[in-house]
């Protein structure tokens, strides 16, 4: 038998030279390549269609929508209710007491909303369904 390692001559389970193993092949299956040799090409349908991207992240949304938010913000800033929609209760009943931080407050908050800047109690960008 002839090793398909390094090609050396023996009889045996085990070459003496290289220590490989001895491999016996049917005639549909054809030996592997010799050794120090690259593999054989796989076959084309053995790839992939396509490859991908690593440039694109996976960006984590909120279940909040951030037209709602806008519009509670908008309707019924002054008394927090956005921020209760969006969990944060804290700063909901801050608004709540002081009339949305007299304004100001709100005013940051729609401005924030509108540029799709405002998060969640969580930190996740509210999502946009309506685009």
């Amino acid at each position: 038998m002839k090793c398909s390692r390094c090609g050396n001559e023996y009889e045996g389970n085990f070459c003496p030279k290289c220590g490989a193993a001895a491999q016996q092949y049917t005639t549909q299956q054809s030996p592997p390549p010799p050794y120090g040799q690259p593999p054989y090409a796989q076959p084309p349908y053995a790839q992939p269609p396509y490859s991908p991207s690593p440039a694109v992240p996976y960006v984590a949304v909120s279940t909040k929508d951030w037209l709602v938010a806008l519009l509670l913000c908008i309707f019924l800033g002054g008394l927090g209710i956005h921020r209760f929609y969006v969990g944060k209760v804290g700063t909901g009943i801050l608004y709540l007491f002081t009339g949305g931080l007299l304004g100001i407050g709100v005013i940051v908050d729609i401005i924030l909303i509108a540029t799709k800047s405002f998060r969640d109690k969580y930190g996740l960008i509210l999502q946009n369904s309506y685009v």
